[in-house]
């Protein structure tokens, strides 16, 4: 059977960090909010979410918290001090700001940035110039070390044509040395047979002094065919050093050749790097020229920006300022 008493359901305790449940209602009206042994009550429940409010925003509570409205009180007309130390803070604020605006607005500013930076980008290109034309002499230096390569290669050709000169007139002097030798040769026999028969002439005569006499001539004639012989050897030493001297001539005509070949593969080297050289410098100016040209563009863009959202955020702000001066005239009409 049921019973004639309604039940009530028993809320839980309002408390922060209390879970037992409120005090049972001994009366009509409001339930009690909070439980009951405790000290769990409205006042200590608002005390609560203060002092945690505080811990969990780092700061320290109110110290007086049995005089709350009083505090708030104190606390508001600080605050509100505060609040008009910032006016006049951010005031100034504004009037640096305004000056800045009319900096960023002044086309003479403008022409002036503009002006240095043509001047800086100007005094680059200057340099950049400056390297290709010391790049250019380095190439004139290389065409005029070029040059010296041909003159040397030019005077190993003429020394050459000397060496080839003195072999021809070596070849020569042999010649006329064999020439003399055979010369001397028949001289020497026509002279040798002259005497013997001048000999065989006079050997009825004097057949013991012509012996005599013939084996003289004929040692003599055997001496000078000697010197003949000594004589065509000498110039065939002189023939084999000439040879040997056309050799060498050779030799260094060659080696000149090669040198030359060297010489002129190491200019044009050095001509090719210093070309590339002088390009990538040129490219390299040209691509940082444009880049700071671009950044240029997009600060002005920014610059511009920037004006309009402080012209957006001055109209705010003056909006705000007439708002805060009529809640304070309201404020005052209502106190007593």
């Amino acid at each position: 059977m049921a019973s004639d008493t309604p039940t009530t359901a028993r809320t839980a305790c309002k408390h922060p960090g209390c879970t037992a449940p409120a005090a049972p209602a001994t009366g009509p009206g409001r339930p009690p909010e909070y439980c009951e042994g405790r000290g769990h009550t409205r006042v200590s429940a608002w005390r609560e979410r203060r002092r945690l409010a505080a811990v969990q925003a780092g700061t320290t509570g109110p110290g007086d918290t049995d005089t709350p409205v009083t505090m708030a009180r104190v606390t508001g007309a600080e605050l509100l001090r505060q609040l008009r130390t910032e006016t006049d803070r951010v005031a100034g604020i504004a009037d640096r700001l305004r000056e800045a605006i009319d900096i960023a607005t002044d086309p003479t500013a403008a022409e002036a940035e503009v002006e240095a930076v043509r001047a800086a980008a100007e005094q680059r290109a200057a340099a950049a110039e400056a390297r290709a034309a010391a790049a250019e002499q380095r190439a004139a230096e290389a065409d005029q070390w070029r040059a010296e390569a041909d003159a040397a290669a030019e005077e190993m050709s003429v020394q050459l044509a000397a060496g080839q000169a003195a072999a021809a007139a070596a070849e020569a002097a042999c010649a006329a040395a064999e020439a003399d030798r055979d010369t001397a040769v028949e001289s020497a026999r026509a002279d040798a047979e002259a005497r013997i028969d001048a000999a065989e002439a006079q050997r009825d005569g004097a057949i013991t002094r012509a012996h005599a006499e013939a084996r003289q001539q004929v040692g003599a004639a055997d001496a000078d065919r000697d010197q003949a012989l000594a004589r065509a050897a000498q110039a065939e030493q002189a023939a084999q050093l000439a040879r040997q001297e056309v050799s060498r001539a050779q030799a260094a005509e060659q080696a000149a050749q090669e040198e030359n070949a060297r010489v002129r593969a190491a200019a044009e080297k050095t001509l090719a790097s210093f070309r590339a050289d002088a390009t990538r410098d040129r490219d390299e100016m040209r691509a940082d020229l444009r880049a700071r040209a671009e950044r240029a563009e997009r600060q002005a863009d920014a610059y511009r920006d920037e004006l309009a959202q402080l012209h957006t955020q001055d109209g705010h702000d003056a909006d705000a300022a007439t708002s805060s001066r009529t809640t304070r005239r309201s404020r005052q009409a209502s106190q007593p």
